[in-house]
Parts: structure tokens; C-alpha cells; sequence
């Protein structure tokens, strides 16, 4: 693939503090830059004791102001939680800060529970408004929207910001309709992203955001000096996400050392090894084959890796090693930021 990035979730580790999460995604994102990585987005989460990044326009702020050249972005802000008015004005904002470097990630879920939905003014069937909610977003952005004659989206109105959409639901036609680049994943259900990009290209429509469709393929990515050290970089987010799974709390990240230590149900156990299966892992010799393969199979521009675990050495030290086996170099001094997509 051309073009490597990250996407952090602000993860919070068991005995830190929730500041310390948005504290750690600055400090990683000043790594990613110095590594070479194309972009570094953030995420937005509502209402999730294991996430922190609840404000993602403001943690991009944040990461922009510690960071010089590295693209910044969201994957994604969540357009059914908010007024296609409002998010114009904040990325306005931020392009005006930053010019050059800022990316609009765009996702059409919302709150995962009625009372979040409720707490935010919203319900699942925004969900369904969606595309009509990006077109409108977009003509704030370039001044055709009509449906409310003299209001402008200051500072927003006539800057280039580049827009991308997930490919949640129906997002992949959504993109394509619209002729945005896409961020598709994840990669253990390889078979979907396949059929997700070639429907995408298929239905692309040429606009004035890009002439050819632009496809992001998003996974875990963790690469140690051994196949069982990898392996246990996805340890703490799989055994989260099998307590989520039967206790319906979406927990902090624990150390690989103690959950391995854990007495899990059968169904516990099912969930946690499914959990660590199908990720992109192993040696640098390794995961440079699987993704080979994954670029063979999906033809994808980009990579936009997401991996979370308790130990920060480790994480820094597999993108470490991921960028050097990508062959990523870090920005010359006085280079120009990254242009998009």
C-alpha cells in the first residue's frame, strides 16, 4: 500500500486515569509524525467507560497543535450526533489553524444504547439521514447549500477539506454516490472488505472531491520480535471486548500478563480467542507477507492501522517496526504538510 496511517482510540488502561488516554494518543501521534506515517486520525465514543475520546474535533485540535506536518483527522465524528452546521464550523476552524493537514473523517452510527441516543437529542433512525446529512455538510462547505438563505459556515465556507466516509451500514454506497474516498474494515472479515471495496468502485461517481475511487483498509496491526510477543500486543483488547460481549461493559485495557492469568467461561474463552484471530501479527518478516496479501487482495490505497494494548512500549514499538519494514521515513526538515486524500 502507498500510504500507512493511524487511527488511535484513546483507550483507557486499567489504573490511568481517562486523561492520561488523550495524553498518550498526543504523545503517539508526535511518534507516528516522526516515524513517517501519512495521517493520524482520532475517534469519537459516547458514554464508554474504555474509551476516552468522546470530542474528537477537540482531541484533533489537541494532536495538530502538538504535531507539525503529519495529516490529522477523525475516523470518524459520528454526523447523526450533530448539526452538519456545527461540524462545518469546527473543521473550519481547525483547516484554519492547520492549513493543509486537516481531514474530515465522516461515520453514520450513533449512540449504542437508547439512553446515549437520548442524552445526545438523537435516535437510531438518524442513522438514515445520513447522506442527506453529508450533502448538506458539504454545501456548507462549499457554499451551495440553499435551505437556509444568508447562513454561512464561517470560517468553514470555500476551504478545501477533504471529506472521507466509513463504511458503516450503508457507507460504502454512500461514498461512492457521493464520490468521497472510503475507510473500510476490519480486516479479520477480509471476504467483506473485499465485496465492500469492488461494490464501491463499481458505484463510484466522479466528482470534484476526486476523479478515481480512493479505498482505506482499517485494521489491527501489531508487529514484535516474535510471533508470541505479537500476539500478546492483541491480548488486552480481546479479552475487553469478550467481557463486553457477556457482562455489556466495554471495559479499560488490562495487562496481557493478568488476563492470561484469568479464569474465563467456555463462552468467555470462545469469544477471547475469536478475539485474537484473523489480525494482521508476527515478526516484521511476517507481517511484511500478510500485507502482501492484504494489498494483493483488496487493491487498497491506504492502511490505516488501529491497534490499542495496555503496554505503550510495546504499541510504540510495533509501529516502530511497522514503519520500518514499510519503509516510511520521517518528513524532511521544512517539507510541505501531507496533501490528501
Amino acid at each position: 500500500m502507498r500510504k500507512i496511517s493511524i487511527l488511535d482510540r484513546s483507550r483507557t488502561r486499567e489504573g490511568h486515569p481517562a486523561p492520561q488516554a488523550l495524553r498518550d494518543t498526543v504523545d503517539l501521534a508526535r511518534a507516528a509524525e516522526r516515524l513517517g506515517y501519512h495521517r493520524f486520525w482520532v475517534s469519537e465514543h459516547h458514554s464508554v467507560p474504555g474509551v476516552a475520546g468522546s470530542a474528537p474535533a477537540v482531541l484533533a485540535a489537541a494532536v495538530a497543535g502538538a504535531t507539525r506536518r503529519i495529516r490529522v483527522g477523525t475516523g470518524g465524528v459520528m454526523l447523526p450526533n450533530h448539526q452538519p452546521l456545527v461540524v462545518a464550523e469546527q473543521f473550519g476552524v481547525l483547516e484554519s489553524l492547520f492549513p493543509g493537514r486537516i481531514d474530515m473523517g465522516l461515520g453514520r452510527s450513533v449512540g449504542f444504547t437508547g439512553g446515549i441516543r437520548r442524552a445526545l437529542g438523537r435516535d437510531a433512525q438518524d442513522a438514515d439521514r445520513f447522506e442527506e446529512q453529508l450533502a448538506e455538510l458539504l454545501g456548507w462547505l462549499d457554499g451551495t447549500q440553499r435551505e437556509y438563505p444568508e447562513v454561512h459556515a464561517r470560517p468553514a465556507e470555500g476551504l478545501r477539506i477533504p471529506a472521507y466516509v466509513l463504511a458503516t451500514g450503508e457507507g460504502a454506497g454512500i461514498a461512492a454516490r457521493a464520490g468521497l474516498p472510503l475507510v473500510v474494515g476490519d480486516l479479520r472479515s477480509r471476504g467483506r472488505v473485499v465485496e465492500v471495496v469492488e461494490r464501491y468502485r463499481a458505484q463510484f461517481r466522479p466528482s470534484a472531491a476526486g476523479s478515481q475511487p480512493y479505498v482505506m483498509v482499517s485494521g489491527t496491526v501489531a508487529v514484535a520480535q516474535t510471533p508470541e510477543a505479537a500476539r500478546r500486543i492483541l491480548v488486552p483488547e480481546a479479552w475487553s471486548l469478550a467481557h463486553s460481549r457477556t457482562r455489556g461493559s466495554f471495559p479499560p485495557l488490562r495487562p496481557a500478563e493478568e488476563v492470561e492469568a484469568l479464569a474465563m467461561t467456555a463462552k468467555e474463552r470462545e469469544l477471547y480467542e475469536g478475539g485474537l484471530g484473523g489480525h494482521v501479527h508476527g515478526t516484521e518478516e511476517q507481517v511484511a507477507a500478510q500485507l502482501a496479501e492484504v494489498a494483493e487482495l483488496t487493491g487498497a490505497d491506504e492502511l490505516l492501522v488501529t491497534t490499542s494494548t495496555y503496554d505503550r512500549t510495546a504499541l510504540l514499538d510495533s509501529f516502530e517496526r511497522l514503519a520500518r519494514l514499510a519503509g516510511l521515513t520521517g518528513p524532511r526538515p521544512g517539507a510541505a504538510p501531507g496533501s490528501g486524500p
